[in-house]
């Protein structure tokens, strides 16, 4: 995608199903992230929006609630087993998982402000990580494997951001 070039409602659809299908079919998280590489325009926080809106539902899909919450203790290591996180990163993944846990609740993140003391172009990766560890965590949670939440999820439409 030319740096230029806004993303589209169907690079939304695109980012989406590329991470469902991703998931489903057992790729890895290092996989799923050379694929979706073209997705992100450079100096924007695009398809991370789309991400964090998956996680969010993921969070609804598998019924966490005020009164049931899916405990966030660990999941770095129980979900993204594979990643190793460290310093800055610690931080930025923490932000993403919260942001999308606000979104699941009903609050907008201020991403923007958020990512620009970052002072890196990488904050779509960081959703990235939040939504698969929350859709390894939701499947966990339903007892149902990975490939089952991500098509059922799948068939859920997408709510775009405002």
């Amino acid at each position: 995608m030319p740096a230029r070039k806004r993303p589209t409602p169907e690079d939304s659809v695109t980012a989406r199903r590329a991470l469902l299908d991703g998931l489903a079919r057992d790729a890895g998280i290092f996989e799923l992230e050379s694929e979706l590489v073209p997705l992100h325009p450079r100096d924007n926080t695009f398809p991370g929006e789309v991400f964090l809106r998956l996680a969010a539902d993921a969070l609804d899909w598998c019924g966490a609630s005020r009164a049931d919450p899916l405990a966030l203790e660990g999941i770095r290591e129980r979900f993204l087993p594979e990643c190793a996180f460290r310093g800055r990163q610690n931080k930025k993944l923490q932000f993403a998982v919260l942001a999308a846990a606000a979104l699941h609740g009903g609050s907008a993140p201020d991403l923007l402000d958020e990512v620009a003391w970052w002072q890196t172009d990488d904050f779509w990766q960081y959703a990235l990580f939040a939504a698969v560890a929350y859709i390894r965590a939701a499947a966990s949670r339903a007892g149902v494997p990975v490939r089952q939440a991500c098509q059922d999820l799948a068939q859920r439409p997408d709510h775009p951001a405002p």
